[in-house]
């Protein structure tokens, strides 16, 4: 199905060890594998400040927000550790099949996504890095190449960086035992850092612990995507360019109803969600892109 790039992307990854931690109720999704399921307007106005937890008057609403995302970890850690071995390869191929194959990606020229972990029981991308690394060595391929930035991690301070990458030769193992890329190639050139682009980013492959059909993520607590994805949004509103789709990949286990995650106002919202069984649209950006 991918390329025979994958196994030297593979390698690679399966350096990578960290335990990790994740969420949610199993979800079962039976939508059609194209964006087909829910109306456009349904989705929350910016991040929504419904409140999620019933709580006492007494009781401080942040910290019982911060303490139901809390909860909603360590449960999807207990889930996605016990996750049978075979399923989560089933669907890890499933997922990457829909996302390479999609109109959405293949039209994509500039794409960010990450290195998928499998201590951090992410959803793998393997196939999907391969997919676009392979396009880049085919000389002959030029009309479907696609440039392809990578995060890499800057301090504690939720900063991250997404720079770009040629090659799995590009990547290193950093502290936390992650795969990263490198400050530069092996001849010394700095990579290229999104922000710094001349060209907008079509697409954000997301990771994250648990999904809500109103396209609310649940993260690791690190802020590093939602403050990255604010920064990027900012830029794209300065140089006037459209911003770009946002799509989390999930197993079906991650994937909650409406409203089930509790949200704040540094939370960004994906515009869709790609499940082993199909691409669950969300926002009007999410449709657009699918309808074309």
């Amino acid at each position: 199905m991918f390329s025979h790039s994958r196994a030297s992307v593979s390698g690679l990854i399966n350096r990578a060890k960290k335990a990790v931690t994740l969420i949610t109720q199993p979800r079962t999704l039976a939508s059609p594998l194209l964006f087909t399921s829910h109306p456009a307007n349904e989705r929350l106005a910016s991040q929504s400040h419904r409140s999620f937890a019933t709580m006492n008057r007494n009781e401080d609403p942040i910290e019982a927000l911060f303490q139901q995302k809390r909860s909603l970890r360590s449960r999807m850690c207990k889930e996605l550790r016990n996750m049978d071995p075979l399923r989560r390869s089933e669907e890890d191929a499933a997922i990457q099949s829909i996302v390479v194959n999609a109109p959405w990606f293949k039209s994509s020229k500039s794409v960010c996504a990450y290195i998928s972990s499998p201590a951090l029981r992410e959803v793998d991308t393997t196939g999907i890095v391969s997919e676009i690394l392979s396009k880049l060595a085919n000389e002959s391929d030029v009309p479907n190449r696609k440039k392809l930035y990578v995060p890499r991690v800057e301090d504690r301070n939720s900063n991250m960086r997404m720079l770009r990458i040629s090659s799995v030769d590009d990547l290193i193992v950093n502290s936390m035992n992650i795969l990263e890329p490198a400050l530069s190639d092996s001849n010394g050139k700095q990579h290229e850092d999104v922000m710094e682009a001349r060209d907008p980013v079509d697409l954000f492959i997301v990771p994250g612990l648990a999904f809500d059909r109103c396209g609310r993520r649940l993260g690791r607590s690190g802020g590093y995507y939602d403050l990255f994805l604010k920064k990027y949004q900012e830029l794209t509103k300065e140089r006037k360019w459209k911003e770009p789709l946002c799509v989390a990949l999930s197993y079906s286990k991650q994937i909650m109803e409406e409203g089930a995650i509790a949200v704040t106002s540094n939370d960004v919202s994906m515009d869709a969600l790609v499940s082993p069984a199909s691409v669950i649209p969300i926002s009007p950006a999410a449709w657009e892109r699918s309808m074309g």
